[in-house]
């Protein structure tokens, strides 16, 4: 807040009295902890060790051990919209964050934008002293702002974060992430057969932050978000750490969940009469259809473990082994922070909050995949190719994501997974530690909350009010209310009364111990919101929901459906919105720049997102690379010293297409899926000269199956055809994290094996000046499949 000057200013500086107070930068309060956010991804309340799960975190639980953990800890049941209330201590769709910010609707609840008048926890205790960072993922702005052409206000930068290093988006590879570093792209720092992993690399990041500020200033507080994006899909992470669960998987997901809520009943973690409810607990498609007919979704079937053959059976033990070894791999990391703080001597006075953001992931599907790209495409998983691939799972070569029937084993004990309003898709871990401030040590509270509580939660721990007003913002006030009641009273009431939920259809309301909730398939599209049945649950009780006491609470459940309406009505939460993927994305959102039928683009810069690209999808294009090449000597020829490289290049092994010198010819491949790399090669070399337009084209001739082009691919050396071949196009998107487009050289995951050497193999030996791509016709875009796409940025 601004001061004003209250020293004296005469003719002479002599004879003036200066005022440094309304010029020094903020102080935080002596002995202020640190703050360490640690935001898991789509890890259920049953994954975790001190959670009872299966997987080991040794880390996490040494924080747990020095402080609580919550068994009714809860979230919205997806993404961007719990990370809103994390950062803002306001509800999801009054932060506008209704559903992921690639899916906003335009209403003032799904607008994909979290007001200004929500300010973040950064943006607060930037201005109380503190230095602020991010490492990781952020996934809360919009997409149509994730580009460099597009306004900074909603990356990390812009609200409240000095520093960042992470992605944008809702997912990435591992291995080769999509990396900002504060407000620019940037190349990651060595490959993965140098060791190279993003957990690892943000992880280096953060200690270079927090050294340089500690090296400094001792006592000035840090506030470290950290959002590994694990374990998000792809599950991907080194051999070593999945093979630590070798067999662990075998006997399946359904025997997995009786053994983890054994665990969580010696834990103390749920009521000893807390049982497992079944395996598709709100039907399937030969059980369930809409009130018109529609299909119950099939994305949200489980396949019980005894129909499986034993080639599935061994794939889907593997996936989990995956998973788990990349949960346990990011437990690692943590481990390395909080060395770093017990170096330090800042371990003890250091609020560490570890939660995660949803549910497990459903999104797998009953059969799960080795390239999750494939499902987004509309193209079918194969078994045989997947277990060919059965000892790469987890590596640079899979994109991978298990069957839907881990989700509902490490959602233990409760229904379904995210996207859903029931427990299995909101009750998460939540851990806190802070030796300095808390007194019990390795204790579990049970008291009801919510994401929206923490940042109330950690203001009441620094002393902090919420500012009248940030950046000139007048705030909407806080709707969580502080946890600090219940750090050294474990049985304490709750303070917290009511919270409801509205996530893609499915509905809940939770007060005083009882919950009325919907019965809803997510996505479905079946709408109908008003024939709805609610189900009733004293979830004091019965936490996995198993019980309905519709009919002997009618009541009860009225009381609490009229306090849904009443609470979405406050929290801006109409429309409800269960549109299938195809519909989603047919809302109209804002766009830059309209598209085009030529696109020019020149060597260097930035990799060009592929929502912000030209689309190639099952249409006529023609791809023109404008160069110079110098004539060759013998000598040159006998060296093979003449033009090579990277063209054009868009997406990468999982999907994508480039257009390369090699051998002294133009080389054109179409990656299909990582499942076929189509490479059409010039049959003569390459002509000398300047201004030379060297390209590919290809000329659609039809579809088989529908949205899968396919047609002839021709190269040229001016207008002269040098080569030609048939080859099929992809429906849906290249990469699901945003697949650049790079010009003069390739990406970190190269589109084909044929490169020579390791990415990006920029092109050399000759002068490329720009490189245009034509498009002919109305493209045909596949809906439902992008809009997948776009729902599993999560």
């Amino acid at each position: 807040m601004s001061m004003s000057f209250r020293g004296v200013a005469n003719l002479d500086i002599r004879d003036s009295i200066p005022d440094w107070g309304p010029y020094e930068q903020p102080k935080a309060a002596p002995g202020s902890p640190n703050i360490l956010y640690i935001v898991l991804d789509d890890v259920g309340f049953g994954a975790l060790s001190c959670y009872g799960g299966p997987i080991e975190t040794p880390n996490i639980d040494r924080i747990a051990s020095n402080g609580l953990r919550y068994g009714q800890w809860h979230t919205t049941a997806l993404c961007s919209p719990t990370r809103s209330c994390l950062l803002t201590g306001r509800n999801h769709t009054t932060n506008g964050m209704g559903c992921i910010s690639e899916a906003s609707t335009g209403f003032p609840g799904s607008n994909g934008h979290v007001p200004p008048e929500c300010a973040t926890l950064a943006e607060i205790l930037v201005d109380h002293g503190f230095s602020t960072a991010m490492v990781g993922k952020w996934h809360l702005c919009a997409q149509d702002e994730m580009n460099l052409a597009s306004s900074k206000r909603n990356w990390p930068v812009g609200r409240g974060f000095e520093r960042f290093y992470g992605f944008l988006g809702g997912e990435t590879n591992q291995w080769y992430p999509d990396l900002i570093h504060d407000n620019h792209p940037v190349e990651q720092p060595s490959t993965p057969e140098e060791g190279y992993h993003f957990g690892v690399d943000i992880t280096d990041k953060a200690l270079e932050y927090l050294g340089d500020v500690k090296a400094i200033a001792p006592n000035r507080p840090v506030f470290l978000y950290y959002s590994p994006g694990c374990a998000h899909a792809p599950h991907q992470v080194p051999s070593e750490w999945s093979d630590r669960y070798r067999g662990k998987f075998d006997e399946g997901y359904e025997v997995m969940r009786e053994q983890i809520l054994a665990r969580q009943k010696e834990m103390g973690l749920v009521p000893e009469n807390t049982e497992l409810p079944p395996l598709n607990p709100i039907g399937t498609f030969d059980t369930r259809s809409g009130p018109d007919g529609q299909p119950f979704p099939p994305l949200d079937f489980t396949r019980p473990w005894d129909t499986l053959s034993e080639d599935e059976k061994r794939l889907f033990a593997r996936m989990a082994e995956v998973y788990a070894g990349f949960l346990s791999h990011c437990d690692d990391q943590i481990g390395r922070l909080l060395s770093y703080l017990e170096d330090i001597e800042q371990l003890d006075n250091t609020i560490i909050v570890v939660v995660a953001d949803n549910g497990a992931s459903g999104e797998g599907g009953p059969n799960g995949s080795v390239n999750e790209n494939k499902m987004f495409n509309g193209v079918p998983d194969d078994l045989e190719e997947n277990l060919s691939q059965l000892d790469e799972l987890g590596s640079t070569t899979t994109y991978n994501h298990y069957p839907n029937g881990w989700a509902m084993a490490f959602c233990t004990p409760f229904k379904l997974w995210k996207r859903y309003t029931f427990n299995g898709g909101t009750c998460d871990p939540c851990v806190i530690s802070w030796p300095a401030g808390i007194e019990a040590r390795g204790e579990t509270r049970d008291q009801y909350h919510h994401a929206v509580d923490l940042v109330p939660t950690l203001l009441d721990c620094l002393g902090i009010e919420l500012p009248e007003t940030v950046k000139g913002y007048t705030q909407r006030p806080l709707q969580g209310v502080s946890m600090r009641y219940s750090f050294d009273a474990a049985t304490i009431p709750t303070a917290k009364h009511t919270q409801f939920y509205s996530m893609l259809g499915s509905r809940g309301i939770w007060h005083e111990g009882w919950k009325a909730v919907t019965t809803h398939p997510t996505l479905s599209g079946w709408s109908n919101f008003s024939d709805d049945e609610w189900e009733l649950y004293h979830t004091d009780v019965d936490r996995a929901e198993l019980h309905n006491l519709a009919a002997e609470e009618p009541g009860k459940l009225a009381e609490l459906v009229g306090l849904w309406f009443h609470e979405a009505g406050a929290n801006q939460a109409f429309p409800l919105d269960d549109r299938a993927p195809v519909e989603i994305l047919t809302a109209p959102r804002p766009q830059q720049v309209a598209p085009r039928n030529r696109y020019v683009y020149r060597p260097g810069g930035a990799p060009v997102p592929e929502s912000v690209a030209v689309s190639v999808r099952n249409r006529a294009y023609s791809i023109g690379a404008l160069v110079d090449v110098p004539g060759r000597s013998a000598l040159d020829y006998l060296l093979e010293e003449g033009p090579s490289g990277v063209l054009f290049a868009q997406g990468g092994r999982f999907g994508g297409h480039t257009l390369y010198v090699k051998d002294d010819r133009l080389h054109y491949v179409y990656n299909f899926l990582g499942i076929e790399q189509q490479t059409i090669i010039a049959t003569e070399d390459l002509p000398t000269g300047q201004n030379l337009i060297l390209a590919a084209s290809f000329d659609k001739e039809g579809e088989d199956p529908p949205g899968t082009a396919r047609g002839t691919l021709a190269l040229y050396y001016g207008d002269r055809k040098v080569g030609e071949g048939v080859i099929r196009t992809q429906p849906g998107p290249f990469g699901l994290a945003g697949a650049g487009l790079t010009v003069g050289r390739g990406g970190a995951d190269a589109v084909t094996d044929d490169y020579p050497g390791d990415a990006p193999w920029t092109f050399i030996g000759g002068h490329l000046k720009r490189v245009v791509i034509d498009v002919s016709g109305e493209p045909f875009v596949d809906l439902e499949r992008e809009a997948v796409a776009m729902l599993s940025r999560e």
